[in-house]
């Protein structure tokens, strides 16, 4: 299952602030903010015999070393492939002037999630008027077909 990122603070000197440190297991790629968001697969885990994480970059390469705590560390976010509306009733919170649309979120990994597309009435309109063009033209096309 995709794991979230944690947002990034930018301070003074536009470095990057470390949120919650990630603790990468054997196996496990990880983004190393210390080597400017470098990618590689965790082979050595801070031990009695190693003072810190031991880094390889996934097809190989130099390895390198990263903080025992982890707090230059974070979880390689799995990317999506789709989103698809879920059977459920949208909502529309006329305080907040927004519409909520229960989706599900997929994955490459195959992975999961349900969410909320959150969309603001001028997004309603928007979507409104495409989805009547969408299905003018599956109603032409199958029209076609007969």
């Amino acid at each position: 299952m995709a794991e979230q990122t944690s947002k990034q603070h930018l301070v003074r000197g536009a470095e990057l602030v470390p949120g919650a440190p990630f603790h990468p297991r054997l196996g496990d790629l990880a983004l190393d903010l210390a080597k400017g968001g470098k990618i590689g697969v965790c082979v050595a885990l801070p031990s009695d015999s190693s003072a810190s994480y031991h880094l390889r970059p996934p097809g190989g390469g130099e390895d390198w070393r990263a903080r025992p705590d982890g707090a230059t560390l974070r979880p390689v976010p799995v990317p999506v492939t789709h989103v698809t509306p879920m059977k459920r009733d949208a909502a529309y919170d006329h305080r907040a002037q927004q519409a909520a649309l229960p989706v599900t979120v997929h994955y490459e990994d195959g992975g999961a999630c349900e969410t909320m597309l959150v969309l603001t009435p001028a997004q309603v309109e928007l979507y409104y008027s495409q989805l009547g063009q969408l299905i003018k033209a599956r109603e032409s096309a199958r029209e076609h077909e007969r």
